[in-house]
């Protein structure tokens, strides 16, 4: 079975995210922990997250993503933002508890100049005094484009981060089809290739999930615009392929093209019938 849903807003609770993912064909959703420009976040609604386990078991929902904010940066330059990103993850982390044995996505950040070095070092510091043996969450650090100073450009600066991390078991990484497409993974032409490369340096067993998303540019930009399926310099046929791959296939897949629910909704559809059963 295809596990594939879309980025969804949490501004009315674990519910309405629920249902909305099964009005448009999804068994999965992602979604923001609080405002991906801010730190607000809403309180926790008990009845609310006891009726979504009630009605995820119903629908066959069986794994949901939690992206944090686009803000935390644990690799800054500055004090007060690493601060920042620290008291937000904790915050995160002690949140999806209500939500047991789910993932956690975020940005590994941008050195700013540091060096990257510096910057897989922080990190790597940061998971270290986040992590808890005892949390359900899976950590995952995303797969970037390499614009700017970003650290995760590459799997080996992936793998040097989880290297430095004390409880690797709580870590895991999402793939970003349009981040590795604009670094220079050719997944169009040679997707056998890319994840033997991925398995060489991380290790397929860290893969967790992947944002299908298609790029507005070409290959090895090193720039992050994302395009709906199909209407971008990835194409339709590389997703069928990465759909169906018998290494990704059981893998929970999340959209965040640029669309509306008709949008992804019809994404959603058009997956399902490349989709080999």
């Amino acid at each position: 079975m295809l596990t594939i849903g879309c980025h969804l807003s949490s501004s009315k609770g674990f519910v309405n995210m629920e249902q909305t993912a099964m009005s448009i064909g999804a068994n999965t959703f992602q979604f923001f922990t609080r405002n991906p420009r801010g730190s607000r976040a809403k309180d926790i609604d008990g009845d609310d997250v006891r009726r979504f386990h009630e009605l995820a078991a119903d629908d066959g929902i069986s794994v949901v993503l939690a992206h944090a904010p686009y803000t935390l940066n644990p690799c800054s330059a500055d004090e007060k933002t690493r601060e920042f990103a620290k008291l937000t993850m904790a915050d995160d982390l002690k949140r999806m508890e209500y939500i047991p044995g789910n993932l956690y996505n975020f940005h590994p950040g941008s050195h700013v100049g540091q060096g990257s070095d510096t910057g897989i070092s922080m990190t790597a510091g940061l998971l270290n005094e986040l992590l808890t043996p005892n949390q359900t969450t899976t950590v995952l650090l995303e797969t970037m484009a390499g614009k700017g100073s970003e650290i995760g450009r590459s799997f080996e600066e992936l793998a040097a981060i989880i290297n430095k991390v004390e409880l690797k078991d709580k870590l895991g990484v999402c793939l970003d089809t349009c981040h590795v497409y604009d670094a220079g993974y050719d997944i169009v032409n040679d997707l056998d290739g890319v994840l033997s490369e991925f398995d060489d340096i991380i290790g397929l067993e860290r893969l967790r999930a992947i944002h299908l998303n298609d790029s507005k540019n070409p290959f090895a930009s090193h720039k992050d615009r994302h395009e709906k399926i199909g209407e971008g310099s990835i194409g339709v046929e590389a997703f069928g392929r990465i759909i169906n791959h018998p290494l990704l296939r059981g893998l929970p897949f999340f959209l965040e093209t640029p669309n509306e629910l008709c949008g992804y909704a019809a994404e959603i559809k058009l997956l399902k019938e490349m989709y080999i059963l």
